[in-house]
This record gives C-alpha cells, sequence and structure tokens, in this order.
C-alpha cells in the first residue's frame, strides 16, 4: 500500500478501507478513546493530517507484523523523547504503552537511555511526562512503590 503510493500507483478503494480499518483498530487498542478524539479534534482544522495518521502511523506502521505492540510503544517513546518538544505526543505514548502491556518500569528504563543519546534535558522532561501518565492512570514504578513504602509509618510492634 504505501510502496504502490510511493510508486505513484493509486490504492484501490478496498485497498484504502482496509487501510482505515487497520489504522482505527491499532489506534483505539493503544490510544482508546482518547486518541479518537484527538485525531477528530485534527481532522477539524486538518482534515488530511488526520486521515495520514490514521491511515499511515497506524493503519501501515504501527499495524505492521514483526514487533510487539509494546516494542513500538516502547520505541516510539524513546523517539519522542529524544526530540525533547513532543510533550502532548509523549504522554500519549506512555499511556499508549501501558495500555499495550508494557511495565511501568520498562518505560522509565528506555526513557532513562535517552540521556546518553538525547542528553539529561530530554530525560528529565521524558521522566516527567512519564509521571504525570502514572499518577494519571494510578500505575507505579518499583521505585515509587519503594518510596511509597518508606514513607509509610512502621507498624508498632504486637499490633
Amino acid at each position: 500500500m504505501v510502496a504502490s503510493a510511493l510508486a505513484g500507483a493509486p490504492a484501490t478503494a478496498a485497498e484504502n478501507d482496509a487501510r482505515r480499518a487497520r489504522g482505527e483498530a491499532a489506534l483505539a487498542k493503544i490510544t482508546g478513546a482518547e486518541g479518537r478524539t484527538v485525531v477528530e479534534t485534527i481532522r477539524r482544522t486538518s482534515p488530511e493530517l488526520g486521515d495520514w495518521i490514521v491511515d499511515f502511523a497506524y493503519g501501515d506502521v504501527f499495524s505492521r507484523p514483526g514487533v510487539s505492540l509494546c516494542t513500538r510503544e516502547l520505541a516510539t517513546v524513546a523517539a519522542l523523547t529524544a526530540l525533547g518538544n513532543a510533550q502532548p505526543q509523549l504522554k500519549v505514548h506512555v499511556e499508549g504503552a501501558l495500555n499495550v502491556g508494557c511495565k511501568p518500569d520498562e518505560i522509565v528504563e528506555i526513557i532513562m537511555q535517552m540521556a546518553v543519546y538525547a542528553g539529561f534535558p530530554s530525560a528529565l522532561n521524558g521522566i516527567a511526562a512519564a509521571r504525570e501518565v502514572f499518577e494519571k492512570k494510578g500505575v507505579q514504578t518499583s521505585a515509587m512503590k519503594a518510596a511509597t513504602d518508606a514513607a509509610q509509618p512502621a507498624a508498632a510492634p504486637g499490633r
């Protein structure tokens, strides 16, 4: 589909419909209703851009076989962290990573690794974005859980 589009060959209506259906399904699985709302908001200003997100990003790329959605989301989190200027999209994809089964500790490790390649400011901003999503979703990393447990007063002996 992308190859035929790049080669200048027009896609058939059936191919376009299948691509859109794959994209809508992948978008829903990764982002839930929030992603749909974002795309609809974009389409009100730029219908084509909204369609490209669904058709290309989700219909052609995220729905490809070969690696799991968790792996794709971790790669996306890494890229958005490295960009350093995509906080709204990073939050969407941190939440998406959780939605498809990535563990909070995995997400943090990927963001931390970006300090090596993208610098500490990008990694710090990435960690802040991830923390916001974790708090919103009520999930904790093992470090967050340990800090919460350490802050709890010890039970009195014999009680």
